[in-house]
């Protein structure tokens, strides 16, 4: 059996742990900016004066970054379904600064989306077509005494360049990077676990300086010190070494009785990084030159063709979801928080992986996986040399546009993928590399001859057969070649894999051979096909559909190490027929809140015990809430509603990891023995309705009420206190009635970013981002806040109070 082999390689960071640029001294640039959306019909908003420091933008608007000014736009039908109907456009941001002290001095931006000119008084510093890569710009040489202006053009005129909603404008965080001439370089710091065992583990890390003196003539000698810290800040392991500027010096620490970074308990040392210039004076050598911090996790991979995949030599499912960009109203500008709770309502699903579709997310992503013990499938694109259908009037429905990120794929990719790794290496949650999605889908826009099938064991769709006017899909091949190798020159540590939508198509290629793990796109039937045919290929499912077959095919298999379910949570774009925000594919939906779908995930997933009662009329065909139903039809999509006409008969389920259960209506047992569904593993009961309270009692001691509801009368409020505002309908007995009453909420000493239903198709929740009146879905919205900037300033203990009201509700108030 050939094994794959591999060993982590953890993190690199930065000095002021969050900007993720591993130099410097970083502090956020994300307030007091100028906005205004520029129009292509309006060239006076166009004009290249933007840039300059004279400018007059004195009525722009202020606003504070994250900014995704997509989702403060309406919606509207004229627009692509493949972005949630929402706009695009040009717009330009300024920022005032007086100059910062630091003999260089550098701007950090995570994101721009997209086609970003960042310029400094007036001088260009750098362009990026990438809406997902992370970049830094030198503004030393262009900063004045006093004031001085930064101006980012931000051209998203391209609307339909994407098949899902990727937001527009300066949408993830700035950093401000003040640096000495002589310090570590950008994303310089890694390391690699080389060896572990219960007494001690051997690292390598990698240490590289920049040197950006204008004289080099007299070469400096830096004395660079490597810690090694544990959560209570002891040093474990130290590094006292010298090294030139303009270097790269790999050394050795031996850690003993190393503690492992796992699922369950994701242990994070910190290796920090010191470098001070070797000098004859004394006094110099006390001079700090650069410093940086960086999480840390100790842990092995191994990925087998017959066993799969192992994490810390233990074999095991990855359980894993795909997730895009964004949270419903709030578009792509997402707070950490948001994400954090969202991350830890998939972990109690029992997902253990996340795939970041189709494209490098934002760093605090990463960050909380490595915290929470996710893993995490990374990904560069979803689009190469040519592109894609994007569609205009809902999802495969009419005529699609063709533009896209291949307008600059053979200038940009290899920079783009090479950051991706770059900026990302270090993290202990990645185990894969993916160098590309769907790019081999059949007919888009590659084709190959075995598409007219000719009796084969073809199980793809053939788009039309074999179209020669299309693309050669052998040259995806040799992309995919040439793509893996700057990912291994970065990071040998890692797979590559590919999530691969036609492939027996790309059977036919390089492809397969290309990377170390294959990933198959809604593909199962040919798992047990292709590990016969390649036996030393490493299989899995890279996006999956939520049906108990798909799973059964990786839970049954022990060649198939796991699956990531498409999706994960809701999203924007990718949208139906209009009136549609986006998908609702997802275990969560927009606000984050657990779905029906994600109760069932949590019956096949997680290994605590679960139990879930859902209910719908039995016998026809009406449908239910979020997903239809009929009575012949034992349904992975039920409410938890009990509100029927009196003797209605009900069709009960229950999604239970317990191999029995029992009913019980107002204390009293119904239904019998449960009936058992094959093809779903669900059991179920046929009863008549009554009011009052429905109880499951599952044999593994979890228990699921739900109760019959009477009229809305009050609001019910509540918070986390960090981000979010959890806004919900009750009756008089405090039960969340589904109702839709519009909802206003004041929030005194915050901001305000927005309120979500999670109803797909209110398409007037967008242009409402910053208004505090909503409609509830379900009875429900979620509310999210940030601290204002005037209560930061303000002592310790300040009151944020947050009101709710509603006609005819009774209002709520909470203070903390």
């Amino acid at each position: 059996m050939k094994h794959l082999l591999l060993s982590l390689l953890a993190l690199l960071s930065f000095c002021n742990a969050e900007a993720q640029v591993s130099f410097g001294k970083a502090e956020k640039l994300n307030n007091e900016w100028l906005f205004l959306r520029a129009d292509s019909s309006r060239n006076v908003y166009e004009s290249p004066e933007m840039k300059n420091t004279g400018f007059d933008d004195s009525r722009w608007r202020k606003v504070t970054l994250p900014h995704d000014w997509g989702v403060e736009l309406p919606m509207s039908p004229d627009k692509g379904s493949c972005q949630g109907y929402l706009p695009g456009g040009i717009g330009w941001y300024r920022k005032h600064f007086e100059r910062p002290e630091g003999q260089k001095v550098y701007v950090y931006f995570e994101g721009i989306y997209q086609h970003s000119e960042v310029y400094l008084n007036g001088q260009l510093l750098g362009k990026r077509p990438s809406g997902f890569a992370s970049f830094l710009y030198d503004m030393t040489p262009h900063l004045h005494d006093g004031q001085n202006v930064l101006a980012v053009r931000v051209d998203h005129s391209q609307e339909f360049d994407s098949r899902w909603y990727t937001g527009s404008g300066i949408y993830r965080n700035v950093w401000l990077v003040k640096a000495p001439e002589v310090h570590l370089a950008q994303w310089g710091t890694a390391y690699r676990l080389k060896s572990i065992d219960k007494r001690k583990a051997i690292v390598e890390v990698d240490v590289e300086t920049q040197d950006d003196r204008a004289d080099k003539s007299h070469p400096l000698v830096m004395n660079t010190t490597i810690n090694l810290r544990d959560t209570d800040g002891s040093i474990v392991a130290t590094q006292h070494f010298t090294m030139g500027t303009q270097q790269k010096r790999t050394v050795t620490l031996t850690v003993k009785n190393p503690q492992r970074w796992t699922l369950d308990k994701p242990y994070l040392y910190t290796l920090q990084t010191t470098v001070v210039p070797n000098m004859t004076s004394p006094s110099s050598l006390e001079q700090l030159t650069d410093q940086s911090e960086v999480k840390v996790g100790l842990r092995t991979l191994e990925f087998s063709p017959d066993k799969g995949f192992a994490l810390n030599g233990e074999w095991m499912k990855v359980k894993g979801v795909c997730v895009h960009d964004d949270a419903g109203v709030l578009g792509t500008a997402v707070p950490a928080d948001v994400w954090k709770r969202r991350l830890l309502e998939l972990k109690s699903i029992g997902v253990n992986a996340i795939r970041m579709s189709h494209n490098p997310h934002a760093p605090e992503l990463y960050d909380l996986c490595d915290q929470l013990g996710l893993l995490v499938m990374d990904e560069a694109s979803d689009e190469w040399e040519f592109p894609k259908r994007k569609w205009m009037k809902g999802w495969n429905q009419g005529r699609p546009a063709y533009q896209g990120t291949y307008t600059y794929f053979e200038e940009w990719i290899e920079r783009d993928v090479a950051d991706m790794v770059r900026r990302d290496r270090c993290h202990p949650s990645i185990f894969m590399w993916s160098i590309g999605n769907e790019v081999d889908y059949p007919n888009d826009p590659y084709s190959h001859p075995v598409l007219n099938g000719n009796g084969t064991d073809f199980t793809q769709p053939a788009y039309g057969g074999y179209k020669p006017d299309q693309p050669n899909a052998e040259r995806i091949g040799f992309i995919a070649r040439r793509l893996a190798k700057i990912v291994k020159d970065i990071d040998p540590s890692r797979p590559t894999t590919g999530a691969l939508a036609g492939v027996v198509m790309s059977n036919e290629t390089l492809y397969p051979s290309s990377i170390d793990v294959v990933g198959y796109n809604y593909t199962e039937s040919r798992y047990d096909t292709d590990h016969k045919k390649y036996p030393q290929r490493i299989i899995y499912g890279s996006e999956n559909r939520h049906d108990l077959p798909a799973w059964k095919a990786v839970r049954d298999n022990e060649h198939i190490f796991g699956q990531f379910l498409w999706t994960g949570i809701d999203y924007l774009g990718e949208s139906g027929t209009w009136p549609a925000r986006g998908s609702s594919a997802g275990l969560l939906d927009l606000a984050g809140q657990r779905k029906p779908n994600g109760w069932y995930r949590a019956a096949l997933w997680s290994e605590k015990p679960t139990c879930y009662i859902g209910t719908y009329p039995n016998g026809n065909q009406r449908r239910g809430r979020r997903g239809g139903n009929s009575g012949g039809w034992v349904s992975t999509y039920a409410s938890d509603s009990w509100d029927y006409q009196e003797g209605q008969s009900v069709r009960v389920v229950c999604y239970t990891n317990a191999p029995s259960a029992r009913l019980l209506l107002n204390g009293n047992a119904i239904g019998g023995e449960p009936k058992h569904d094959e093809a779903t593993d669900i059991l179920y009961w046929d009863i008549d309705y009554a009011p009052g309270t429905l109880r499951c009692e599952a044999s593994n001691g979890a228990v699921y009420d739900i109760k019959t509801t009477k009229t809305p009368c009050a609001l019910r409020l509540t918070t986390d206190s960090v981000a979010h505002i959890f806004v919900e309908i009750v009756d008089e007995d405090g039960m969340v009635v589904r109702a839709d009453n519009e909802v206003v909420v004041y929030v005194q000493g915050a901001r305000l970013l927005g309120l979500e239903n999670g109803n797909m198709s209110d398409t007037n929740i967008a242009g409402n981002q910053q208004r505090n009146r909503q409609r509830a879905y379900e009875g429900r919205l979620v509310g999210y806040f940030q601290p204002s900037d005037s209560n930061k300033s303000k002592e310790k203990g300040e009151t944020i109070t947050i009101r709710a009201m509603a006609q005819f509700l009774k209002s709520a108030e909470i203070s903390f």
